[in-house]
C-alpha cells in the first residue's frame, strides 16, 4: 500500500512547506490541495518545496493545472467537477493524472478517458464530509476488479482502519487530517507510513 498525504487547506505556506519538508521521507506522495490559496502563494509553496529537498515526482496538485504546468509538476489530481480526463490527457499526454470517483461507473470512465488512477471515498465517516454517510469499503472490492488501474482509498481512514482495508486490496490510502491536522504531522505520517509497509510486508508472504 502506498501512502498519500493530502493537504487541508488550514496552514499558512510557509507552515505548510515546513510541514511537507518534516514529512517527506514519510509518505509516498503529498497531494497539494489548497482551494483558498491564489497561484501565487501556490507557486511559493512549490518552491519551498523544492528548496527543502522535496522531489517533484513525490508531489501531486489538486485541480489547479496552471501551477502544475508553469512548474513542472508530473502529477495532477482532477476532482470530480474538475478538468475532463479526456481533454487533460489529449492536451497533455505526458501527465500522471488521477480522478476523484464516488462510483464504479465513474471510476471505468475515468480509466477509460486516460486516467493513470482513481481516489475513491470516502471510505469511512469523516469530519470534511459531515452529515454524508460513507460509500464504505465493498465497491474498492468491484473496483479492482474492474480496474486496470491502480485505486486509492480516501475518508476517515485511521491507521486502525488500514487493516481492514487490506481486505479489499486497495492500492494505497490518502490521508488528510490523520497528519495534517496532527499534533505532530511526522510522527503521524511515520506511524501511518509503517502501517503502510507491513500490509505490503503481508501480501508479500502470501
Amino acid at each position: 500500500m502506498k501512502l498519500i498525504a493530502i493537504t487541508d487547506d488550514s496552514h499558512s505556506v510557509q507552515d505548510l512547506a515546513s510541514m511537507i519538508i518534516s514529512i517527506r521521507n514519510s509518505v509516498d506522495y503529498v497531494h497539494i490541495r489548497e482551494k483558498t490559496k491564489s497561484g501565487r502563494q501556490l507557486l511559493s509553496l512549490i518552491q519551498l518545496l523544492e528548496e527543502g529537498g522535496v522531489q517533484k515526482e513525490k508531489i501531486v496538485i489538486n485541480d489547479r493545472l496552471d501551477a502544475a504546468l508553469l512548474m513542472n509538476i508530473p502529477h495532477i489530481h482532477l476532482p470530480a467537477h474538475g478538468f475532463p480526463v479526456k481533454d487533460v490527457r489529449e492536451c497533455f499526454p505526458y501527465l500522471k493524472i488521477g480522478r476523484s470517483v464516488h462510483s464504479v461507473e465513474e471510476a471505468r470512465q475515468a480509466e477509460s478517458d486516460g486516467a493513470n488512477y482513481v481516489l475513491y471515498g470516502h471510505c469511512f465517516e469523516t469530519n470534511s464530509k459531515k452529515g454524508k454517510p460513507a460509500n464504505g469499503l465493498n465497491k474498492i472490492i468491484d473496483l479492482k476488479r474492474d480496474l486496470r488501474i491502480p485505486v486509492y482509498a480516501i475518508g476517515g481512514i485511521t491507521t486502525e482502519r488500514v487493516k481492514t482495508l487490506q481486505q479489499t486490496n486497495a492500492d494505497g490510502i490518502a490521508v488528510m487530517s490523520g497528519i495534517f491536522s496532527s499534533k505532530n504531522p511526522l510522527v503521524s505520517a511515520r506511524l501511518y507510513y509503517e502501517t503502510c509497509k507491513e500490509v505490503n510486508d503481508e501480501k508479500n508472504q502470501i
